[in-house]
């Protein structure tokens, strides 16, 4: 069934669809409108699961922590300062390698206060251990909260479902909503492979040495640097997983396939821009204009920031004479975090792109058709190496 409503309900309509058992919501701009609705879901009968309000972020986390760790699928969402705000239980979930699933409706944060849209608060957090994935429209919301669910349980690991405050959070569109019968078939019911049972007490998490040791079975427990390894290499073992959880939803609903990257017109492009997020979409007139000036370039949005897909950038970009990368978000002092680890990517190629940055759209600043399309006209231009330091549009002084 089609139906034309915001992001924020098709992000709620996906989470029904996964059948959550445990909610904990805490409203916070532009985020409320999600848990609002699951909350009429709720309330109404149509959807079968506990709602649990909260008094912040840190107890809507601590709530799905609780949920997760006695074997129940579990969701939150949140924006901005109250994604910061969750940050000590953001490592903690991850470490405990919790299967929770979060939507983040991207924010600037303050100081000073913005409501308005931008990427500084899901990066500000892309070393916590929590997968970060990113819709473009309104069915890549709802599509991405269903293989959100499949990813997290099957490696273990939280995932965050960012998408672009008010941009896609309160704009309507189009989108299908996923027969629930498919929907069990691609996304089965939550098997943990451990909870908490009265009937068999345990503790979880407790204080680990630095070395291992053994444990009550006498069997050697990894020690913290182990428990670490293991999730750092279990994230990187993820983007398998991600690649075949995309085969598989394309197998049953007929729509996706791109699982790292989505190319628009990249295939005899000299140049690609690249971001993250709606931008990609928006930025798809500007190269369609470009392209009848006689300008070989294409657009590509990254689907997946954590785990990086370096290969897959590898793999699309290597052969290309450049890359742009547009990015609403900054490592102050720095450059920009996406420019920084797709340079990353391509060290080790013998003939790799050039690669220039642009900060944008930050608290959300208008991103003009007409500076995108300058600053691709100029960086097509450009022969020289990767700048040094990120270029702004838009900044006012």
């Amino acid at each position: 069934m089609h139906i034309i409503e915001s992001g924020n309900v098709a992000a709620a309509l996906g989470v029904k669809l996964a059948g959550v058992q445990v909610i904990a919501a805490y409203p916070i701009t532009p985020q409320t409108p999600l848990t609002e609705k699951l909350s009429e879901l709720v309330d109404s009968g149509d959807m079968k699961a506990e709602y649990i309000p909260v008094e912040s972020e840190h107890s809507a986390l601590s709530v799905c922590i609780a949920a997760s760790s006695a074997g129940s699928r579990t969701f939150t969402a949140t924006s901005a300062n109250g994604l910061l705000y969750m940050n000590e239980q953001l490592h903690w979930a991850a470490g405990a390698r919790l299967p929770i699933v979060m939507c983040v409706v991207n924010r600037g944060v303050g100081a000073p206060w913005t409501v308005w849209n931008d990427h500084q608060d899901a990066i500000s957090q892309r070393d916590t251990g929590w997968i970060q994935l990113y819709a473009c429209d309104h069915q890549q919301i709802i599509d991405t909260v269903l293989k959100a669910f499949c990813l997290a349980e099957t490696v273990s690991s939280p995932v965050m479902v960012c998408y672009d405050g008010y941009i896609l959070s309160h704009t309507y569109m189009p989108f299908e909503i996923p027969h629930e019968d498919a929907v069990q078939q691609f996304l089965p019911p939550f098997t943990p492979e451990y909870k908490l049972d009265p009937k068999f007490p345990a503790n979880l998490n407790t204080v680990t040495l630095p070395d291992p040791r053994p444990d009550v079975r006498g069997e050697l427990a990894p020690g913290y640097m182990e428990i670490r390894h293991n999730l750092h290499m279990d994230m990187r073992r993820s983007l398998d997983v991600i690649a075949d959880i995309e085969t598989k939803f394309t197998d049953v609903f007929g729509r996706g396939g791109t699982p790292f990257i989505e190319p628009y017109r990249c295939e005899d492009a000299d140049y690609v821009a690249v971001c993250l997020g709606s931008l990609s979409y928006h930025l798809r007139d500007v190269i369609d204009m470009l392209r009848e000036e006689g300008v070989a370039i294409g657009v590509a949005g990254l689907r997946v920031y954590r785990p990086f897909p370096d290969q897959a950038i590898r793999d699309a970009f290597s052969h290309k004479k450049g890359l742009i990368v547009f990015e609403k978000a900054l490592s102050y002092g720095y450059e920009g975090p996406l420019y920084a680890d797709i340079k990353a990517a391509l060290y080790a190629v013998s003939d790799r792109p050039t690669v220039r940055n642009y900060i944008l759209g930050l608290g959300g600043r208008e991103i003009k058709t007409t500076q995108l399309a300058a600053a691709l006209r100029e960086s097509c231009q450009v022969s020289a190496g990767s700048t040094d330091v990120p270029e702004f549009i838009g900044l006012k002084m």
